[in-house]
């Protein structure tokens, strides 16, 4: 196929950013200024936005002139891959400066770059003037200023967790906007809708050790050093191995904290036990055909979805009891099965609790599309390329005669040996509202929930007293001109964002949860209400109403 004569020869290594703990402190105080408010009001809404969607344009026109402030610089170099004057930089990093910058390995002199670099970076190797640089040596000796190439793409990140918010700079690879091209098989990515997704699932407790499995670029790892004492790191890349370790010494994260490892899935970390595992693994179902390139980012070199299923089944290894193990994943759903029997036999087979949140299901035609573009190849760009990937993956996919393949979020947790013996938590669900903010402390809340329950039965239940949670509101729609509502909705204004619809008994137990009155009494007053025996209402609300508290609506008081 033509796609991989286009992606940049993978036989000789690029270069990757070096740890120089001076160095890196010196950017780091640099950098202080280079702000995601600060790239944004540079920008402005409309270039800003034309920069999400991808096109540059925009952006290049507002960072462009003679006398660009120092953020204009860093936006032009390490978000859209320009050629930059030595002389911009050196203002733009006045304390590590164009040679810290050099040193580092972040940028190139615009004329010394080797051709698989440039076939990365989508230029041909000869260039070496920035776009607004003056004009070549003329007769009366004026020189063209030296132009610097940025090596990585290099960003300030707002991080949004179950924790405060806090502000870090990433580097990885120059993606497709900057380079024009299709990505290198040994692509380093950043920070992408994944690991955002992932972050904002962890869990935040506060824990011991945890284990990021296909570190990446290390984004996992720093939102994991906010509430770990100790995190792992590991990842089959050593180009990503590498971006990770600048990264975390970027951050300023104190080395003694953090362990990198080379390996693959389970192998570096054999033998040990942690308390958390995260992962954004390279699930990506990719054909297994001599001309399909395979991206070390996202492909673990498998058939279909075996790797995660090996995850899955086997991450209760490394879990101390009581530990977490949360990842990204895609399944296929074969045929006319339901997309839970894969996934389920998968958690049941694992022997932990198990709770799946399903965002997303593709058919094959979408899900080519979606991993084809990915990996900066376009119909535009190049149709026989697109045509000729596009049925690899239609066959690949039929041959298993996948009618679909699923996304979403997978948490498994190891039981406490206390609780070895309780119902373990199995729940497979289907959620694509958008979410309304981080949904890892209600993932916390939903596992205590679990525990909670499992520990009362309804005799048990109707002694608890319970309260609203803060979030939760009521909606009620009625026809006009009518009294009673048709429909009343319980709604959650953060977590998961639930909508629950629910009967005039359970609303009427809802509305009187303030903690002052047990279940069984609120039951026995709402059968008076109602002109109901208390039997007849705790049929109907108990069950809701422990589904309210495993959903987070209601809280033990």
């Amino acid at each position: 196929m033509t796609s991989s004569a286009t992606t940049p020869d993978d036989r000789t290594p690029r270069r990757v950013p070096v740890v120089d703990e001076a160095e890196v402190a010196a950017l780091r105080a640099d950098l202080a200024a280079f702000t995601v408010d600060a790239v944004e009001a540079l920008l402005r809404p409309v270039a800003s936005a034309a920069l999400q969607r991808g096109e540059p344009t925009p952006a290049l026109r507002a960072t462009a002139g003679p006398d660009v402030p120092p953020v204009a610089t860093l936006v032009r170099a390490f978000l859209l891959g320009e050629v930059v004057t030595r002389a911009d930089l050196e203002r733009a990093l006045p304390t590590a400066g164009a040679a810290g910058a050099l040193a580092l390995g972040l940028v190139a002199r615009a004329d010394d770059v080797d051709e698989r670099e440039a076939a990365a970076l989508g230029r041909d190797s000869r260039e070496s003037a920035p776009s607004d640089a003056a004009p070549p040596a003329s007769a009366h000796g004026s020189s063209r200023p030296e132009g610097l190439r940025p090596l990585v793409d290099l960003r300030p990140w707002t991080a949004v967790d179950g924790a405060d918010e806090t502000t870090w700079w990433v580097a990885s690879d120059l993606g497709e906007l900057a380079t024009g091209g299709p990505l290198g098989t040994d692509h380093v990515l950043g920070i992408g809708g994944a690991s955002v997704t992932l972050a904002a699932a962890t869990v935040p407790t506060r824990v011991d050790r945890v284990l990021d499995l296909g570190t990446g670029c290390g984004v996992q790892a720093l939102h994991a050093s906010r509430h770990a004492r100790h995190v792992t790191a590991t990842d089959v890349s050593d180009r990503a191995l590498a971006f990770a370790a600048f990264n975390l010494s970027l951050a300023g994260l104190d080395p003694s904290r953090v362990d990198l490892r080379r390996g693959s899935l389970l192998e570096p970390v054999a033998g040990e036990v942690f308390d958390l595992v995260v992962s954004n693994p390279p699930f990506v179902i990719t054909p297994r055909m001599p001309d399909v390139p395979v991206y070390e980012y996202r492909d673990g070199g498998r058939a279909g979805d075996s790797l995660v299923e090996e995850l899955v089944t086997g991450v209760g290894d490394v879990l101390a009891p009581g530990g977490v193990a949360q990842l990204l994943a895609n399944w296929e759903v074969h045929g006319q099965a339901d997309w839970t029997e894969r996934i389920g036999a998968w958690v049941d087979a694992s022997g932990l609790d198990a709770w799946v949140v399903q965002r997303e299901l593709l058919d094959p035609a979408q899900y080519a599309e979606t991993w084809i573009r990915d990996a900066g190849t376009t119909a535009a760009a190049d149709r026989t390329a697109w045509r000729s990937l596009y049925g690899a993956w239609l066959d690949d996919l039929a041959s298993r005669d996948v009618t679909a393949i699923g996304f979403g979020i997978v948490t498994l947790r190891r039981p406490s040996v206390a609780d070895e013996h309780r119902p373990r938590l199995r729940r497979l669900e289907e959620l694509t509202n958008p979410l309304p903010g981080p949904v890892g402390p209600a993932i916390a809340a939903g596992l205590a929930a679990h525990d909670w329950l499992a520990a009362r039965d309804d005799e048990a239940f109707v002694a608890e007293h319970l309260v609203v949670a803060p979030d939760v509101t009521e909606e009620r729609h009625l026809v006009p001109g009518e009294s009673d509502p048709r429909v009343v909705l319980l709604r959650q204004g953060g977590g998961f964002g639930r909508a629950v619809q629910v009967g005039t008994a359970v609303a009427g137990l809802v509305g009187a949860c303030d903690g002052e009155l047990s279940v069984g009494t609120l039951v026995g007053a709402l059968g008076a209400l109602l002109d109901r025996s208390a039997d007849d209402v705790a049929r109907e609300v108990l069950p809701t109403a422990r589904g309210l508290v495993a959903d987070g609506f209601l809280l033990p008081s």
